[in-house]
């Protein structure tokens, strides 16, 4: 399958006082056309980081190394006024909470217009027609009523559909959607996820899902990418991650899972808090909440190398794992 996206060794870093906080360190990836990838992790893991990166949207005492690559061109360290010819147009991204996206004191109508007016050069005619027909394809009803109402006036679905509606317009390559479910009711949830992947179908769009919920990963991603303190920690196929983990977070984001069919067994969380990026536990990172770590663990970081069948994982347990031996 042809590659959109290859990211090579990138690395976001924050200026912190006298000190500086890496965010995200080694990650490497690509992402090809037409596939979902999710990346998988707790908040502070890197997640969202690596992908304003990408966007170039860091805050301003944020940094980043490495390399981007659509196609020829590296989006990394590239001036603001170079990426505004590829973001939105070639790739776009919905970001956790539409309510502070959008512009609250502009109609929706405008705010969908002016993104087809800037990237395609349409009038502001043909901009609105687009726009409302685009809104209809999201599944939002009364389009044309819903396009000259304010964000307040719509409710968070609706929003979140408002935006989904924004980043489809120009057909982009690359759709990155952060925390997309986050603000919304389980039914609407459904929904959503149902979207994505008849609009990623329909327009071909290859989507980076990113979450901390494994319930919406399953049965929307084709591949996923679990991130703890900055770093990759597993890849691999979703259905090999979900049917046999074989990084211990892994596991214990699978067992801090609620169950349809295991609807009486209590959930068994991770014990104890993710680290903090600034004093980053020696050796692997995960080792403090690990059932699994042994002496090496606790000196020595674990790269993320092959373990077969298409899949990498860094840790250094190669023994069984189950869910009841996650401490």
């Amino acid at each position: 399958m042809k590659q959109v996206l290859s990211v090579e060794d990138m690395s976001v870093t924050f200026a912190l006082h006298e000190s500086e906080v890496h965010a995200v360190r080694e990650m490497n990836f690509t992402l090809a056309e037409g596939e979902t990838l999710a990346v998988v992790g707790e908040s502070g893991s890197g997640k969202s980081q690596a992908f304003l990166a990408i966007m170039g949207l860091l805050a301003k005492n944020g940094t980043a190394g490495g390399r981007a690559m659509m196609g020829d061109i590296n989006l990394i360290g590239m001036a603001p006024s170079q990426l505004d010819l590829y973001r939105g147009k070639d790739i776009a991204m919905i970001f956790q909470d539409p309510m502070t996206s959008l512009n609250p004191t502009l109609k929706v109508k405008t705010q969908l217009g002016e993104v087809l007016v800037k990237h395609r050069g349409f009038d502001k005619q043909a901009a609105l027609k687009t726009a409302i027909e685009m809104l209809e394809r999201v599944g939002i009803p009364e389009p044309v009523k819903r396009a000259n109402a304010y964000p307040h006036e719509l409710s968070g679905g609706m929003r979140q559909r408002v935006m989904i509606a924004m980043a489809l317009l120009c057909q982009p390559k690359i759709l990155i959607a952060d925390e997309p479910t986050t603000a919304l009711d389980v039914t609407v949830q459904a929904q959503m996820l149902d979207l994505f992947k008849t609009l990623t179908q329909d327009f071909g769009t290859s989507l980076v899902l990113i979450t901390h919920d494994l319930g919406v990963v399953a049965g929307v991603a084709d591949r996923m990418m679990v991130m703890y303190g900055g770093r990759a920690v597993e890849k691999g196929r979703v259905d090999d991650l979900f049917y046999d983990p074989r990084h211990p977070y892994t596991l214990g984001l699978l067992h801090s899972t609620p169950h349809i069919a295991k609807r009486a067994a209590r959930l068994d969380p991770i014990q104890g808090l993710p680290p903090s990026l600034e004093h980053l536990p020696k050796g692997c990172s995960f080792n403090p909440r690990c059932a699994f770590a042994f002496d090496r663990c606790l000196e020595q970081r674990p790269p993320l190398t092959d373990a077969g069948d298409g899949r990498q994982k860094a840790c250094f347990y190669e023994g069984p794992m189950a869910y009841g031996q996650v401490a």
